[in-house]
């Protein structure tokens, strides 16, 4: 399983929020490149970049930090969320050197768009659902919709996304252990691999996840745990490599191909 470090940019800051409110926000350096490095240097062999303002605004707000963090990084998968909602977003993207484009709101509200851009960057798109008592939510989680987790992806996997991200919001940035059962089922149902976020605290966490590995959770997002000091990257990498031997993560092997 692929223990991913998240990097939230606010104001081009890297911060955590609390359960996605934008009022109730962190600030851990206001040098995301920076942090990026030192997640690298710790052995992360991939990343997960969020705009927290494009993901409000509906439009990127940070792809400066965004460019920046994958010019100096060229060897390390990164993958970017908030604001994306259209092809030209998609395609600046990888063009900076982004492997993949996460879509969230964009996918739930008009889910056609998933299928378009699936086609059109084989490889390259994961979906995130962000759900909150099994309800899909959108808009930078400021709206909570009447679509099921579980439904919706099953029709991603089958138009061709290279993963799905499941976050549970309500235990987001809150470091009260992850949703396993809600990951588990979610993985169960289809045969993508899944990545599991929100509430990841400490190794006791990395274990239980690592405990339904099998089912198809193959990575997993950590963001505040490893900012304050409750989970030791390096050490929860480690330790998923050694529980899960035999269950490499597709995620760490595949490599979407060259669009050059």
């Amino acid at each position: 399983m692929l223990l991913i470090p998240a990097i939230d940019i606010k104001d081009g800051k890297c911060v955590r929020l609390r359960q996605g409110r934008m009022d109730e926000s962190t600030v851990y350096s206001n040098d995301p490149v920076e942090v990026a490095g030192r997640w690298v240097e710790a052995g992360a062999r991939r990343l997960h970049l969020v705009d927290l303002d494009g993901a409000v605004a509906g439009k990127p707000e940070n792809a400066d930090v965004v460019n920046d963090i994958a010019q100096a990084f060229p060897d390390t998968p990164i993958q970017v969320g908030g604001g994306i909602r259209n092809e030209d977003t998609i395609q600046t993207y990888l063009d900076a050197g982004v492997s993949y484009v996460i879509i969230g709101t964009k996918a739930v509200t008009t889910p056609h768009f998933v299928a378009d851009v699936c086609l059109e960057f084989p490889s390259h798109i994961i979906v995130g659902l962000d759900a909150k008592n099994g309800k899909l939510a959108t808009d930078g989680w400021s709206k909570l919709s009447h679509h099921d987790v579980i439904d919706l992806a099953k029709q991603f996997e089958d138009e061709g996304v290279a993963a799905i991200i499941f976050t549970d919001i309500s235990r987001d940035g809150m470091m009260n252990s992850v949703n396993v059962e809600s990951t588990a089922e979610l993985s169960r149902s289809v045969a993508i691999p899944v990545i599991a976020s929100g509430g990841i605290s400490d190794l006791d966490d990395i274990r239980a996840l690592c405990e339904v590995a099998h089912e198809g959770i193959e990575g997993a997002i950590t963001g505040r745990a490893i900012y304050e000091g409750t989970l030791d990257f390096a050490a929860g990498q480690k330790l998923a490599d050694e529980l899960c031997p035999h269950e490499r993560s597709r995620l760490d092997a595949f490599a979407p191909p060259d669009r050059n």
